[in-house]
């Protein structure tokens, strides 16, 4: 008599805790942000935290599986699923139990617009937290004016104003970027720091007048900080209002249809005609409420560039495979600070690869208006 075989089944590999995943991460973002990770590093951290997301976010594992993707057979970061952006307006993309979020962060819009939604607990917005400051300090190039008190090499580089082109954390409570601001608010220390708030967004003159109260010392350095469309706002009501020397700015976000859309060389050239500023003291930034990382640009460059724990890869929308370097694709970022919701995220932005940044052209063709600007009042 026979006896039957055994089949055997190929086990996935568990998913590691969140607090390991953390550890990680945070170890990652502790170094040096000019350092870039290996593939071999990033690849490994990042098939862990897949293996977590597919585990505890339901949602994401049906549609991982849909694709006829699991733990078992992603072996390389590059194959990881990525999410469209849209998916967050209809989908709790989240590995967190409701008990646990504790923050939400929408993306911006009208009152007809469904948010996305980006839920985090007290432990991802630390991550968050602790994601976003290496990069801004690398490029804006400011330091925290408590560096005063223990090294006066720093001094040149201390800032000791903050004027933040937004509503206050108040009016815009779910607001990435808002929140953003003022974590970089608080970690700078500035004392005369202030968001304008949406009264003196809703008129240019106002606005003006509010970046103006702020220039009290001309030797006291300002970091001029806002939306693209607020940026327009400003500069269409003033003639020249220069910013203390040493001054830096760094914008933001689109227009969406909001006012007359100005391209980037063009809006750093007004910048700094009309602020005084010289185009090395200008960056830009890139994010997104799904993401917890930033792109910025360096100075006087088109091309934004990403901390070590994140990698992007331009796609071809027919195809759905990465696009040589010299072609445009849709923009797939993989973000490892995102780790209580999807890893890897598929914008509808459109880029060119440009080494290991990329090149942001604008928004793929209907596209549903979205971006920070649209937090300006209608």
């Amino acid at each position: 008599m026979k006896t039957a075989r055994k089949t055997t089944y190929l086990q996935a590999p568990k998913s590691p805790p969140a607090e390991e995943l953390d550890a990680r991460i945070l170890g990652l973002i502790a170094r040096d942000v000019e350092q870039r990770s290996t593939d071999a590093e990033f690849g490994s951290l990042a098939i862990a935290l897949f293996r977590h997301q597919f585990s505890l976010n339901r949602t994401y594992r049906l549609y991982c599986k849909s694709l006829g993707y699991s733990p078992r057979n992603v072996g390389h970061w590059k194959q990881i699923p990525a999410v469209p952006t849209t998916a967050f307006k209809d989908a709790e993309l989240t590995t967190l139990p409701p008990k646990q979020r504790t923050t939400v962060f929408h993306s911006s819009g009208t009152t007809e617009h469904r948010p996305s939604r980006h839920f985090h607990s007290a432990a991802t917005l630390a991550l968050y937290e602790a994601a976003l400051w290496p990069m801004f300090q690398s490029r804006t190039g400011i330091l925290p004016v408590q560096s005063l008190m223990t090294d006066k090499r720093d001094r040149r580089d201390a800032c000791s104003t903050l004027i933040l082109l937004t509503p206050t954390p108040a009016e815009a409570p779910h607001s990435s970027l808002v929140h953003m601001m003022e974590t970089i608010r608080r970690r700078l220390g500035a004392p005369r720091s202030a968001f304008v708030g949406v009264d003196a967004l809703e008129d240019g003159r106002a606005l003006a007048r509010a970046v103006q109260s702020k220039i009290q010392n001309p030797k006291s350095k300002i970091l001029l900080l806002g939306t693209a469309f607020a940026f327009v706002h400003l500069l269409d009501a003033i003639k020249s209002l220069p910013l203390p020397r040493g001054s830096r700015v760094m914008e933001t976000g689109g227009y969406k249809g909001r006012t007359r859309e100005v391209p980037r060389e063009e809006l750093h050239a007004l910048i700094s005609a009309k602020l005084g500023v010289p185009r090395s003291a200008i960056v830009s930034e890139y994010g997104m409420c799904e993401l917890s990382s930033q792109f910025y640009t360096a100075s006087q460059s088109a091309i934004f560039s990403g901390p070590p724990w994140t990698r992007v890869q331009i796609i071809n929308p027919e195809t759905g495979r990465e696009a040589r370097e010299s072609d445009r694709g849709l923009i797939r970022i993989f973000d490892l600070a995102n780790r209580a919701s999807v890893l890897a995220i598929q914008t509808e932005d459109v880029g060119i690869r440009r080494g290991d940044g990329f090149e942001l052209l604008g928004r793929a063709p209907q596209a549903e208006a979205r971006g920070c600007s649209l937090m300006m009042p209608s």
